[in-house]
């Protein structure tokens, strides 16, 4: 007897797989075996050791029987160019003291994923996993939404990535198989990706440089406390265009009023 999955694994095909600077080819493969064996397909490489990592031996072999999702998988010069087409994005991280956005653990993460895709919040989430040795950097977890931390025993907590990315692909093909979730009534606006979320961040940098309001000399930690700020909204696409209509006008303020009025304010733009 054959067990046919629900329709809802469909939208395991919307979760994306990203590895920051691996070190190591095998662990590659192996990952990409995880991610087949969970229903995962979509394996985002940032940076790898190795410019051909995919190809090497290591990784085909520790690949075994999902050797077609490790040749699918795309190579990024940068993580914001890896996550931009994501409306949430989790890295999966030990939380340091400084972060203040949201936190959460593989299980709700999940959930989470499932009621977002089903009633159209995101079209693409993104789960980021750190270097084998030292995890995601403190910038690279300001570049995420959201924090999740896998909760190993206190005495040791070390995973090996290709482990911590299968907890995780567990925990999203447990939460298709529970079911669909009921739909939410009425329109959503579509989410900002994150390469908007960056661009608004990089705009309003310049803006707050331009009224005084940060010395870039002595920035401090103005710019990461606002993307913490930002992690912690679900901004849409519309709203993203507000803010940065406003950090255009903070830059120029008369160029700003005079576009203004000849083509209505961002908010009047259809």
């Amino acid at each position: 007897m054959h067990f046919k999955p629900p329709e809802d694994l469909t939208w395991l095909g919307q979760v994306a797989i990203v590895l920051q600077s691996p070190s190591h080819p095998g662990n590659i493969g192996a990952t990409a075996r995880a991610m087949k064996v969970m229903g995962l397909r979509d394996l985002r490489v940032v940076s790898p050791r190795f410019a051909d990592a995919c190809a090497q031996p290591e990784a085909q072999a520790f690949a075994s029987g999902a050797l077609d999702v490790l040749a699918a998988a795309r190579v990024f010069a940068s993580l914001d160019d890896a996550l931009a087409d994501a409306q949430w994005t989790v890295a999966m991280a030990m939380v340091p003291r400084q972060w203040s956005g949201p936190q959460t653990q593989p299980r709700a993460a999940a959930l989470e994923v499932r009621a977002r895709l089903n009633d159209g919040r995101s079209e693409r989430v993104a789960f980021v996993f750190g270097p084998e040795r030292t995890g995601l950097s403190n910038e690279d977890l300001l570049r995420c939404r959201v924090a999740c931390q896998i909760p190993a025993d206190e005495q040791y907590g070390s995973l090996n990535l290709a482990q911590a990315v299968q907890v995780m692909g567990y925990e999203l093909r447990m939460a298709a198989l529970e079911g669909r979730s009921a739909p939410l009534t009425g329109q959503r606006d579509a989410l900002a990706t994150h390469a908007a979320v960056q661009g608004m961040l990089a705009d309003l940098e310049q803006a707050l440089i331009a009224i005084g309001f940060l010395d870039p000399a002595v920035p401090k930690r103005l710019m990461p406390r606002l993307a913490s700020l930002f992690a912690r909204t679900e901004l849409t696409t519309k709203e993203i265009d507000i803010l940065r209509g406003i950090a255009a006008q903070m830059r120029e303020p008369k160029a700003a009023r005079a576009r203004s009025r000849a083509g209505g304010s961002a908010d009047e733009q259809p």
